[in-house]
């Protein structure tokens, strides 16, 4: 029953739309199909503030910037100590805001140095009915009964160096839960079976690393489940090159080489076209052409874009535009199928948490606790600035008319009166 239900739940994570009755789920970090979009008749507030709107506002403790994901009725999430010994699991019922589960699942002697900038449970859980499934890097992954909140299965025997904590997320795609660890002294991506954790495949990373340095060879990105000839593919981004992996078998399609490391944006995909960052020193966006084998550098590359780009925050793709802000709180608008820039606004602040797009507006949440919405169009049309307490690493879910929103101290559910439908 559980293999079929990962297979039916995949199955909805790769289709371009998502019914209805999806609307009480937000599977994923960046939402039912993995692109920051909620589903069409989501219709969360526009404005809002600590005393309008907000239906709960629960206390979270520890240090985590993994985002909320909601299944069964449930908001989950995962945060540590900030020294890393205890690393934890939280779930709140979505309608109450009370905490259902809240335990300790390692416990860890030795860990890791994390960057400032990071905690040492920053990646975020992906989920499906009756299962949550969470991972901490190198420290370990469980699957976990939804209902109960007990660990089904766990593993804490796939190493990673991270060098500055861990940062990818596992993602769940045609009956596998994906891992993905580049360290800098192990580059490689694992295809686990959800029903019982056991290694189904593992693919190195077919880079040379030979004359990269340990620090140059790590990254934390999450993949993107593309649609291919009718075929999903995984669409996986490491130090110094992109690649296109078979998500049953593990298999390298294609690569692309790339000048970065380090990147945490998650790859998007549209009109052929999978766009990807190259992470540090100096983030580029790359548009790749879909479709190819092997080595793709030279003959799939479409267009480049060098300028205001995050390293961080992932984009999102509206019809034929993509908006994105960089660390330092420039908007931007780009065809995607040029690259060519429409416009660039500042808004200052800083940003780590990726956009959302639901009910005709983009959502920017910033470090500092102002999240922007915007109308996506030709011209930047800014339709209101918001500001809580405290600011978000962690980006946030949609569920319905509700924005469910982790700061770096409480976790809020935001919903307003219902509104008429945008108009662009």
């Amino acid at each position: 029953m559980l293999f079929s239900q990962v297979m039916l739940f995949s199955v909805l994570l790769g289709t371009s739309t998502i019914r209805d009755e999806e609307a009480a789920a937000w599977p994923d970090f960046r939402g039912p199909r993995g692109d920051g979009h909620a589903i069409a008749t989501a219709r969360p507030p526009v404005e809002w503030s600590e005393e309008r709107y907000v239906t709960w506002k629960t206390p979270v403790h520890g240090l985590g910037w993994s985002s909320p994901v909601v299944v069964d009725g449930q908001v989950w999430m995962t945060t540590g100590t900030e020294d890393g010994h205890r690393l934890s699991v939280v779930a709140v019922d979505l309608a109450s805001g009370a905490v259902v589960h809240d335990r300790v699942l390692f416990e860890v002697d030795e860990p890791q140095f994390r960057n400032a900038l990071n905690s040492h449970a920053s990646p975020s859980p992906v989920a499906m009915p009756g299962r949550v499934f969470v991972h901490f890097g190198a420290y370990g992954t469980a699957a976990l009964d939804s209902r109960t909140g007990e660990t089904v299965w766990q593993r804490r025997d796939l190493p990673c160096q991270h060098l500055m904590g861990p940062g990818s997320s596992p993602v769940l795609v045609d009956g596998r839960l994906v891992l993905t660890f580049d360290g800098a002294d192990r580059q490689v991506v694992v295809g686990l079976d959800p029903a019982t954790g056991e290694t189904l495949w593992e693919t190195p990373r077919s880079t040379d690393f030979t004359n990269i340095i340990p620090d140059q060879r790590k990254a934390y990105g999450t993949p993107f489940v593309a649609e291919v000839d009718g075929q999903r593919q995984l669409v996986s981004v490491g130090a110094q090159a992109a690649f296109g992996l078979d998500p049953r078998t593990g298999v390298e399609l294609w690569q692309v080489r790339i000048p970065g490391y380090s990147m945490s944006s998650r790859p998007f995909a549209g009109r052929g076209l999978t766009f990807i960052n190259t992470g540090f020193d100096r983030p580029q966006l790359w548009a790749i052409r879909l479709g190819g084998l092997g080595d793709v550098t030279e003959s799939h590359v479409a267009w480049k874009e060098t300028r205001s780009l995050p390293t961080i925050a992932s984009k999102v793709l509206v019809d034929d535009r993509i908006y994105l802000v960089s660390d330092g709180g420039v908007l931007g608008c780009l065809k995607a199928d040029t690259g060519e820039t429409i416009w660039r606004e500042r808004i200052g602040g800083r940003f780590c948490a990726s956009p959302i797009v639901a009910g005709g507006h983009v959502y920017f949440f910033d470090r500092e606790g102002m999240a922007t919405v915007i109308v996506p169009e030709d011209e930047y049309r800014l339709v209101a600035q918001n500001s809580l307490e405290a600011g978000c690493m962690a980006s946030p879910a949609v569920i319905g008319n509700a924005l469910i929103v982790r700061t770096t101290s409480h976790l809020y559910r935001i919903e307003g009166p219902k509104r008429a439908d945008s108009k662009r």
